[in-house]
């Protein structure tokens, strides 16, 4: 599964402009803040159909444009697949007295709009971003969202479970609050807690498949981690065990929204409170690495593996670490600096003034 070109409408920085990239390793030089994490965000999104850069997603629209349009080619298994995403701010300016408003986002497979279930899936990526070096020590929220990531790529009923697990504790948390302020009876909560407990087991049961295969990984440099899932089990018995607190929070406090995972040395020492930057870095970095594997595991394929200015932020011995990995699979590399790609092989560059 390589990802052949993108072309970008009005997305971001960029008015109309074709990328094509090596199925090898493509490099992309620029300064900052021309465009370089934008491309990658490009591909993530033709990927997940999400950004991993947005606060909304219209802000990937061009602050001229009202529509945005992301369009790349996939080749997989001798097949080639077009994939596109348009993104719009909701309305859509064609001359009439008022704007009509239209959806702010479509994916579309061969020219067919599909659902986000559908549409992710179609072209695997594994990206690494500055950002993820934040994975041991910042907030749950961050390693949830990384599990998501990951297990979404390759689980199409993963997908289909997290979008109604999402969904039903949004109504579940509504219907908590009503019976706070407005003392509705507790009855309507069983229809919720079935559904919760339902899709909740699904999304735990595949997490913990993950977190055991990143724990069977190698080491890296005869350092070995591994990580402690720390589940937030659902039933309906713990939910009715804590109905008093849920209701009082007017929030859902059991379930896979309240997991989390640590990182541990071999030792059993905790890597986020007593792990030197070094080493913290070493694990985000063999996680990165057990994703890669675990997609190539369930799918059969190894994803495009996208660096996003992460050389920077890497000493000599991680930077020949990721120059390793990178061989494997098709990269796609952005950089300020050239001097850092020097030492990989069969590259292409595309330089952004």
């Amino acid at each position: 599964m390589l990802i052949q070109k993108v072309r970008l409408n009005d997305f971001r920085n960029f008015k109309t402009k074709l990328f094509e990239f090596s199925p090898k390793t493509t490099v992309i030089i620029g300064p900052n803040a021309s465009g370089k994490t934008n491309i990658l965000e490009s591909l993530f999104l033709l990927s997940t159909g999400k950004s991993f850069h947005a606060r909304v997603e219209e802000e990937m629209v061009n602050y001229d444009a009202d529509l945005a349009r992301v369009k790349g080619r996939v080749k997989t298994d001798g097949a080639v697949v077009d994939l596109e995403t348009v993104l719009t701010r909701g309305f859509l300016d064609i001359g009439k007295s008022a704007p009509e408003k239209i959806a702010k986002k479509r994916l579309l497979v061969n020219g067919v709009g599909k659902r986000l279930i559908d549409f992710a899936g179609n072209f695997r990526v594994t990206l690494f971003g500055p950002w993820d070096l934040d994975l041991v020590t910042e907030s749950p929220t961050l390693r949830r969202r990384f599990m998501d990531t990951v297990i979404s790529q390759v689980d199409r009923e993963y997908r289909r479970a997290s979008l109604s697990y999402e969904k039903g504790l949004r109504q579940r948390n509504r219907l908590l609050l009503r019976i706070r302020e407005e003392g509705i009876s507790r009855s309507q909560l069983l229809f919720w807690n079935k559904l919760l407990v339902k899709n909740g087991d699904y999304i735990s049961l595949k997490r913990q498949e993950f977190i055991d295969f990143a724990n069977a990984t190698q080491g890296l440099n005869t350092q070995k981690f591994e990580l402690e899932y720390d589940k937030s089990a659902i039933s309906e018995a713990r939910l009715e065990q804590y109905t008093e607190e849920e209701v009082a929070a007017a929030t859902t406090l059991v379930g896979p929204h309240r997991d989390d995972f640590c990182f541990f040395t071999e030792k059993k020492r905790d890597l986020s409170r007593f792990g030197s930057r070094g080493e913290q870095r070493m694990g985000t970095l063999w996680l990165k690495i057990a994703e890669l594997e675990y997609i190539e595991h369930i799918s059969g394929e190894r994803p495009t593996l996208l660096l996003d200015d992460i050389f920077s932020e890497l000493d000599d011995a991680h930077r020949e670490v990721v120059m390793k990995t990178s061989n494997s699979q098709q990269t796609i590399i952005t950089t300020a600096d050239p001097h850092f790609t020097e030492k990989l092989k069969k590259l292409e560059k595309i330089s952004l003034p």
